[in-house]
């Protein structure tokens, strides 16, 4: 087991986040477990407790309420110090699966804000102590669905391409600060939010909260840095092959969104 270190995970009380805060904890972090529902929280708190020799602490909180997500903060660096690693993995989906003009767009913003506003929020709140720290890593649990175009759920792809877009940025101002920022999709994870959806209804096949929170532990280790500012699938990856293509990766410049051009005579080049 590694040194223990600190770790914030959004929607930790159940489905993923749940999964992912279990993980951590049995690989010796202290974890802040942020989300809605206090007892879901609680009750992951309480299970931690009994399994690791870890601290925990639990923060009820709006990610989309700036001066909720502020005091929170607050909260999370008062009881651990300083947070190494931000997991933002809180997330919705549309109520429905319809293409977009027969969506409702309430519905569809609802889904962008919670999905992007709330890690801006957070980040811009913990980043400071974090470069004040010397650095840190943030993970976004994204999703194919930022990169390939949808028949439906609208809403979750423009949040997850978002997203994306976010790591990128943040990539690009501070990396050179030590901040290491990733994309991880989790695949398709059997969870409450998974089950309810139509698409998923026929699935029988699952990826194992175990192996999404194995990838995480490796990008907390730091053994992925060199590809931060990119996406990884735990469904589909593992640590050794992307070890094995780091160099091809990072020539190619692959695994981050960015515009297709259609060679060197392309304008845009």
């Amino acid at each position: 087991m590694s040194a223990r270190r600190t770790a914030v995970v959004t929607g930790g009380g159940r489905g993923i986040g749940a999964g992912l805060a279990l993980g951590l904890a049995a690989h010796g972090y202290d974890l802040a477990l942020l989300g809605r529902t206090p007892a879901h929280l609680d009750e992951i708190a309480q299970r931690i407790a009994a399994a690791s020799p870890v601290r925990v602490t639990t923060v009820a909180v709006d990610l989309v309420d700036p001066d909720a997500v502020r005091a929170a903060a607050r909260t999370v660096e008062d009881s651990l110090g300083t947070v190494d690693l931000l997991v933002h993995n809180a997330g919705v989906v549309e109520h429905g699966e319809a293409p977009f003009a027969q969506d409702d767009v309430e519905d569809t913003w609802r889904v962008i804000e919670t999905n992007v506003r709330g890690p801006l929020l957070l980040t811009h709140a913990l980043l400071p102590g974090m470069l004040a720290a010397g650095g840190g890593r943030i993970v976004h649990l994204n999703s194919g669905a930022g990169h390939k175009p949808l028949s439906r759920t609208t809403g979750y792809g423009i949040s997850k391409g978002a997203l994306a877009r976010i790591t990128t940025m943040l990539d690009a101002q501070y990396r050179d600060s030590g901040i290491l920022v990733f994309d991880l999709a989790p695949g398709v994870v059997r969870t409450d939010m998974t089950a309810s959806m139509p698409v998923h209804r026929e699935r029988t096949e699952w990826t194992a909260v175990e192996d999404v929170a194995a990838m995480l532990v490796a990008i907390g280790d730091g053994e992925l840095d060199a590809l931060a500012g990119r996406f990884v699938h735990a469904g589909l990856d593992t640590v050794e092959r992307l070890r094995e293509t780091t160099d091809r990766i990072v020539a190619t410049d692959a695994r981050r969104l960015r515009l297709s051009l259609w060679g060197e005579d392309d304008p845009l080049s």
